[in-house]
């Protein structure tokens, strides 16, 4: 017994991908699912500094919701400081997004 071959729709299950700024490092991890977004093991919305929560929202803004509640996003971040560490995760959570639709 076979099993039928994957089409490249079905082919992609998840991405993974990194952002930097300076000496910050953001991995983020895309698949299929509810559209949660993770920072750390924590929501978007416990993510400090809170004055720069939009930048992180930017790429989800700009994608359209509907189209994100098809995936969640794990970013893990570390080094730099807290601003360096914001735009290292929008980087990678835009790469995330373009890389996952892309294929």
């Amino acid at each position: 017994m076979q099993k039928a071959p994957k089409t490249a729709k079905e082919a992609i299950q998840s991405v993974q991908v990194f952002g930097r700024k300076k000496s910050a490092t953001a991995v983020a991890y895309c698949k299929r699912g509810k559209g949660n977004l993770r920072v750390n093991g924590r929501p978007l919305e416990m993510v400090e500094p809170r004055v720069l929560q939009y930048k992180l929202q930017e790429p989800i803004l700009l994608l359209g919701k509907e189209r994100f509640s098809g995936v969640d996003i794990r970013v893990r971040v570390n080094g730099g400081g807290h601003v360096a560490q914001i735009y290292a995760i929008r980087q990678a959570v835009s790469k995330a997004l373009v890389s996952y639709y892309q294929k």
